[in-house]
């Protein structure tokens, strides 16, 4: 099984990859670490895109994140199950906040050592303010237009991710 997990900044996708890789014993595939190095620096897109290629490739992976368009675009082909993750934008900005806030006594999920949290969080405050343009309801009916060859879900809230997460555990 092939599982790509995406959507806004602060919506939880690390937390709940980490808990789908977990209940499915996937790989988990968080796109953060393959696209930053280890202070926050981006890696060169050839080669993200080389090294997303090779997971992209594997058998079976749970995949966090989006990466870059042509890698989105590649995973969303690849994956077997759809996971996106659409919290209130409240939600998204409290979270997005709250993960700054706890910077100091706690690396966040999913992202590179000596990480720039300031800087990430302003970088996901500017994102989420542009999200609407990608993140939309154009956007959903494609990917609820790739059913049935494709489970899809779309999780708002925590009563949605547990039923993915039984759904998928099972």
């Amino acid at each position: 099984m092939k599982i790509a997990v995406f959507g806004k900044p602060g919506g939880g996708k690390s937390t709940l990859s980490r808990q789908i890789a977990a209940a499915t014993r996937l790989p988990l595939h968080q796109l953060d670490l393959v696209q930053f190095q280890r202070g926050g620096s981006k890696v060169a897109d050839e080669e993200f895109l080389r090294r997303h290629a090779e997971i992209v490739a594997e058998e079976k992976w749970v995949v966090d994140g989006f990466g870059n368009p042509k890698a989105f675009a590649a995973m969303l082909h690849a994956a077997d199950v759809l996971v996106y993750v659409e919290r209130s934008y409240f939600t998204h900005y409290w979270w997005v906040t709250k993960r700054l806030l706890k910077s100091p006594f706690s690396k966040p999920l999913g992202w590179p050592e000596g990480s720039p949290v300031v800087s990430s969080t302003l970088s996901s405050y500017r994102f989420l303010r542009r999200s609407p343009k990608f993140w939309n309801s154009a956007l959903k009916t494609k990917l609820l237009a790739l059913r049935p060859g494709k489970r899809v879900y779309i999780v708002r809230r925590q009563a949605d991710a547990a039923a993915l997460l039984a759904d998928l555990g099972s």
